[in-house]
């Protein structure tokens, strides 16, 4: 059994946990992480719900990541990621990636103008969010440059097996 045969059990069972606490999390923890408004207007509530939903997208695209991560290990352990099936699933990492980055951008707007303003004057939320931005640009950029070595691997792949 080869080394990256041993890692891959583990890597799915570690996943598979992620996967779950993830679904756990938009259950019961979302709910509770957005701010109760004390007699909220119209707009305050529309507020609500709209964190409500941002912070379950993200979550959801993650779990996109999770399930494309997984499928890209079954390539792996069949030989056959360097092939023009893989290039689909690094797509749909980069595509949930970057569908993340614009829910957490606007997550960050949404906390500065209404929670800054309306509930509290407390600068951790938006600056959590500013470096969780900053951390998602550097990894979505990070998979766009190993889709673009993902697809020249697969191309020297199939102009060595022509050739053989």
């Amino acid at each position: 059994m080869s080394r990256v045969h041993r890692v891959v059990l583990p890597l799915r069972v570690l996943l598979v946990v992620v996967f779950a606490a993830l679904a756990a999390a938009e259950i019961w923890a979302v709910p509770g992480l957005v701010p109760d408004i004390a007699g909220p207007s119209t707009e305050q509530t529309v507020v609500q719900w709209v964190m409500h939903a941002v912070l379950v997208l993200a979550l959801g695209c993650v779990q996109a990541v999770i399930v494309c991560t997984w499928q890209l290990l079954t390539l792996v352990t069949t030989d056959r990621i360097f092939s023009a099936s893989s290039l689909p699933w690094v797509n749909g990492i980069v595509s949930a990636m970057a569908v993340g980055w614009v829910t957490l951008l606007g997550a960050f707007v949404c906390s500065y103008y209404f929670v800054i303003d309306e509930v509290s004057d407390d600068p951790v939320l938006p600056g959590l969010l500013l470096v969780l931005l900053l951390v998602g640009a550097v990894a979505g950029l990070l998979m766009v440059v190993m889709r673009a070595l993902l697809r020249q691997a697969t191309t020297l792949r199939t102009d060595m097996e022509a050739v053989i």
